[in-house]
């Protein structure tokens, strides 16, 4: 069954890149089919087999040698890794579906934003509509709706950063905004401020190393939205540990 997960989400991780290459461009994602940005030469279906494709072809396309970026065979690594992560924690429920779901749609997010800084609000809408179907389902199989939860952590969240925005007058883009909102919405009151919590953290980290190793200087933006992304996948699955063992330690 592990098996199958990878391959499935492989399978998505591919699609992802279809989206993170054409959505910032208002592209169609159905229309045309894939082909080589550099030649245009429409792909086989065996130079688009996730992963392996790109190590048969050594990082190049067939036809015009054109190298291909690093980032298709790590989108679509990475997305069968997470969801190989929510099936270890969930199984196949419906929290599996709901999650591996919206953590595509995170990692599409991710990479756009790291390479165009923009966080496309189709993509908010898509998670928001999600988490919407995925409570109404909830309540209905197992009579759970925690509406002023999750109201609350969607005000909250998008609240907090509001505010930011408006302190650090551009510093924080207001699609940073809408994206927490949507997590707040999942999350609720009390975990959407441990993943904001957290994503400061990494932020903070993460950027240090950055500016340290000279991969970004400091006047180079650095999105923030991986982080809120980052810090969402860590609240999902070990959030309650990750409290736990804060609570036990410092207080």
């Amino acid at each position: 069954m592990k098996i199958l997960i990878f391959i499935y989400g492989l399978i998505i991780g591919s699609f992802l890149n279809v989206c993170i290459y054409r959505i910032p461009r208002n592209e169609s994602i159905v229309y045309p089919s894939s082909h080589c940005p550099k030649c245009g030469i429409n792909l086989r279906w065996y130079d688009n087999i996730p992963l392996f494709s790109f190590i048969a072809l050594r990082g190049k396309c067939r036809y015009c040698k054109a190298p291909i970026s690093n980032r298709y065979p790590i989108v679509e690594f990475l997305n069968a890794i997470v969801y190989l992560a929510f099936f270890y924690f969930y199984g196949l429920s419906l929290d599996f579906i709901f999650y591996t779901m919206v953590a595509s749609v995170l990692i599409a997010i991710s990479f756009i934003d790291l390479k165009e800084m923009i966080i496309p609000d189709i993509l908010v809408i898509i998670i928001f509509i999600l988490s919407v179907l995925y409570k109404l389902l909830n309540y209905y199989i197992y009579d759970s709706f925690e509406i002023l939860d999750s109201l609350g952590g969607l005000v909250l969240g998008g609240g907090v950063f509001l505010v930011i925005v408006i302190l650090s007058k551009g510093g924080m883009g207001d699609g940073d905004v809408i994206l927490i909102s949507s997590l707040g919405f999942i999350l609720g009151t009390k975990y959407i401020i441990f993943n904001m919590f957290l994503s400061f953290i990494l932020g903070a980290i993460i950027s240090l190393i950055l500016l340290i190793t000279g991969i970004k200087t400091s006047k180079d933006p650095i999105p923030f939205g991986p982080f809120i992304v980052l810090a969402f996948f860590f609240t999902v699955l070990w959030g309650d540990s990750i409290m736990r063992w804060y609570f036990k330690t410092f207080i």
